[in-house]
């Protein structure tokens, strides 16, 4: 959420903001009218409700000096008639400031300077490559193919009993899933992360303080008016502190959480159809940071380096692109993608995203902290970044440790989990 006095300050960096995103800058004109509507008429209720109190005390004065009935009665309708003028008045302000937090609930944030400018992707700027991808002597196989053909995965079954876009693991694909868990997990618990094991389920407030909603309710799955399946594990780890003040000194906190994922994927209609890069329902081990303002930078580069680490350690080559103005997250202020090697792709695909929402989702939250007992509380910086998403993983190791008669050879790294060497 963004801050009001920022807006009434500078309306001319939220227009230029909201353009660069490819949104209608038009909107904040609209915004800054009633913004003033608002406080002009709250300005009239106090005053107002301060004539009132005054001629409330004048009756009992009155009455109490045996003024006539007719000169109370006079008073009396005085502030019958006012009592209606602030109801009315009331009800406008109430009706405004639903508008202004509307508008704030569904505005996105502030990118930072730092954020390449640009209306798609096409502006991101790539920022490092790790790794060469494999050269193959042979038509590499796209993973579907491969885990079908080895058995491991099932999207036959999965269509039977859940619909489009859902997958069944078997076998060694089962035990492959939660050997990338463990490893991820294990891995960011030694750099420091606690782990959290979440619900799954949260509610419409949950929800709405890390900017899923409102704006988002459509690509979100629904259990009833009140609880929704959450999208990722940042949702229910950061809300953890909603509402919460903190110790500076216990700043930054590192989190990271397994979840499954589940995502209507409303507005991806004929995108990565097939496999295990866009489903419903996924796995994915998520790393969430709690900050001060001044520490979120440097925690958003080193949260982005440990999702780098388990790569490397798996032997999967990718790249760092940062996001532009027009390929950022909502909440964002500043994304780095981890794309990785694809072969049968032939290009990267991202599976690892992660961000500084800076204030934004502190302020819908309301997660503060404080220097000292006696200071002003103020707010949190958040961030978020997958640590990464096994599912994508899983294809990704398929794909680039294909072998020519069928078989994938496992990454050295997960074998204390997988058993064997070769899946086949």
């Amino acid at each position: 959420m963004l801050d009001v006095r920022r807006i009434r300050q500078n309306p001319q960096e939220l227009k230029d903001m909201l353009m660069n995103r490819n949104k209608d800058a038009a909107i904040v004109d609209d915004f800054l009218a009633r913004d003033e509507q608002r406080r002009a008429r709250m300005t009239q209720v106090e005053e107002k409700k301060a004539l009132r109190n005054q001629t409330s005390k004048q009756i009992g004065i009155a009455k109490k000096n045996g003024a006539p009935e007719a000169e109370t009665a006079a008073m009396m309708e005085s502030m019958r008639v006012l009592g209606e003028e602030i109801a009315v008045l009331d009800a406008e302000i109430a009706a405004l400031e639903e508008e202004q937090n509307q508008f704030l609930l569904t505005t996105p944030n502030y990118p930072q300077a730092s954020v390449p400018v640009g209306a798609d992707e096409s502006a991101n700027v790539e920022q490092r490559r790790w790794g060469e991808p494999r050269v193959f002597a042979w038509e590499p196989k796209p993973h579907w193919e491969i885990g079908t053909d080895l058995k491991i995965l099932d999207f036959d079954g999965a269509a039977r009993i859940s619909g489009a876009r859902f997958t069944v693991y078997r076998g060694l694909g089962a035990r492959l899933e939660r050997a990338i868990i463990s490893f991820f997990l294990d891995t960011h618990i030694e750099a420091g992360y606690e782990e959290i094991l979440p619900p799954y389920m949260v509610t419409r407030a949950t929800m709405t303080g890390t900017g899923q909603l409102p704006k988002f309710e459509e690509d979100a799955y629904k259990v009833d008016a009140n609880t929704f399946l959450i999208p990722t594990a940042e949702v229910p780890v950061t809300n953890l502190y909603r509402e919460s003040i903190l110790d500076g000194d216990a700043l930054p906190i590192r989190h990271c959480a397994f979840s499954a994922c589940f995502r209507s994927e409303a507005g991806s209609a004929g995108r990565d159809t097939r496999g295990l890069i866009r489903q419903h329902q996924f796995n994915k081990v998520e790393m969430v940071k709690i900050t001060k303002p001044e520490q979120s930078d440097a925690e958003l580069e080193s949260m982005t380096a440990q999702a780098e680490k388990v790569l490397r350690l798996l032997g999967l080559p990718y790249r760092v692109v940062c996001l532009s103005t027009g390929d950022m997250g909502f909440s964002a202020a500043k994304t780095y993608d981890i794309e990785v090697w694809m072969p049968s792709y032939g290009r990267y695909v991202e599976i690892s995203s992660c961000s500084n929402c800076e204030d934004f989702q502190a302020r819908r939250a309301n997660i503060r902290y404080r220097e000292a007992a006696k200071d002003k509380p103020q707010f949190c910086h958040t961030l978020n970044g997958s640590g990464v998403a096994v599912g994508r993983t899983v294809a990704a190791i398929l794909e680039n440790y294909q072998n020519d008669d069928g078989t994938v050879t496992v990454p050295e790294v997960l074998r204390p989990w997988m058993r064997t060497d070769v899946i086949g």
